[in-house]
């Protein structure tokens, strides 16, 4: 994402998304009644000598919305801003209805009537952020890879194999080799794009003997090679095992999908053993925040994307109220894993410095 103007006294942030992943940080930072600017194209009726009658042509113009609705397809990569058009050339009308078509690298203007800090701060993560990273996971029944994103992680090869046995060495051998080939063939198609850094999981010895043939066969993609390790799942489910786990952490540092499922495993793990030091909901959260005692509010996207503006505002409010005494907060993408383990406790938890013994009702209060 790159910021192209600023100027927060007027309302005004001027972007330009460079990826999907910018398109899906715009479709959690834009919110009804916001105003977008964007070049797009509309049909009018051009009532001139030589026009065509009764038919519209269709031009192109800057204009500007009051959005009313947002939608994001994450398959075809495309942010749909729908509104009423409140700023426009004089022959188009405003006050209908307009959609703007959002691509990368096509320059937007958004203006808000406030520009909440987790806003801003996304903005700047997004104007940051490394490349995807590829994960290929590889044992001896087949191999998986998937792209991280910054809202989850996208499956993009699975490949089961049936090897000889482990008593036919020879055909095993020449099995392997082939088998080897059609990962580093797949793992290359997609490396060749952005030329992404690489992380090879596995079970067993696979996993390095792949690394070590990618060294032989493809001195490019061994070089984005940034690290081999373990993990107790073949394919899919040991990416999966990878992120919750915490494998990748040391290899993605600025990877988004990595740190929030780093993050709700701690929330995870402490109401499992019945931790005075997390409460969730709401309410609950509020409270804590009030006293001093959230050290780091986790939250679903979704409480900010798919709620009123009075809503919003409380829960704004509450993480102010966290940053201004030196807590941490988390905007989690409920398009994975941990989003939807967080939505499953209201959308919203905390971890806290000290236990809290007043009305939170999820905590165990000591005998």
């Amino acid at each position: 994402m790159k910021i192209l103007k600023r100027n927060l006294k007027k309302g005004r942030m001027k972007v330009m998304p460079e990826s999907f992943d910018d398109l899906w940080h715009l479709y959690n930072i834009i919110y009804k009644n916001d105003q977008v600017y964007a070049l797009t194209s509309r049909s009018i009726k051009l009532d001139q000598e030589y026009s065509r009658p009764k038919k519209g042509e269709r031009i192109s113009a800057l204009l500007g919305i009051t959005v009313l609705s947002l939608s994001w397809n994450k398959f075809q990569g495309k942010l749909r801003v729908h509104g009423v058009i409140c700023s426009a050339p004089d022959m188009i009308p405003t006050g209908v209805h307009h959609t703007l078509n959002i691509s990368p690298n096509q320059p937007i203007t958004i203006v808000k009537k406030e520009w909440p800090k987790h806003n801003i701060d996304r903005l700047k993560q997004a104007s940051k952020t490394q490349k995807p990273m590829l994960i290929i996971g590889i044992d001896d029944e087949g191999f998986a890879i998937a792209e991280t994103r910054q809202y989850g992680v996208e499956i993009k090869v699975e490949e089961r194999i049936k090897l000889p046995g482990k008593l036919e060495a020879e055909k095993r051998s020449g099995a392997m080799k082939e088998y080897f080939k059609l990962a580093l063939s797949s793992l290359k198609q997609l490396w060749s794009q952005i030329q992404n850094p690489i992380m090879i999981l596995g079970v067993g010895f696979v996993k390095n003997d792949f690394a070590r043939y990618l060294t032989g066969e493809s001195k490019e993609l061994s070089s984005s090679v940034k690290d081999v390790k373990s993990v107790n799942n073949c394919g899919v489910a040991g990416i999966y095992e990878a992120l919750r786990s915490g494998v990748l952490a040391t290899a993605a540092k600025q990877i988004r999908i990595v740190e929030e499922t780093r993050i709700m495993e701690e929330v995870m793990k402490r109401l499992g053993k019945g931790d005075l030091t997390i409460t969730y909901g709401f309410e609950n959260v509020e409270m804590s925040a009030k006293m001093g005692a959230a050290e780091i509010l986790v939250l679903a996207d979704t409480m900010l994307r798919e709620t009123s503006d009075e809503r919003r505002r409380q829960i704004e409010k509450v993480m102010s109220e966290v940053e201004l005494k030196r807590g941490e907060v988390h905007i989690v993408s409920t398009e994975h894993e941990a989003g939807s383990n967080l939505l499953a406790l209201g959308g919203i938890a905390a971890i806290l410095r000290f236990p809290i013994y007043g009305d939170l009702s999820n905590q165990t209060r000591p005998v």
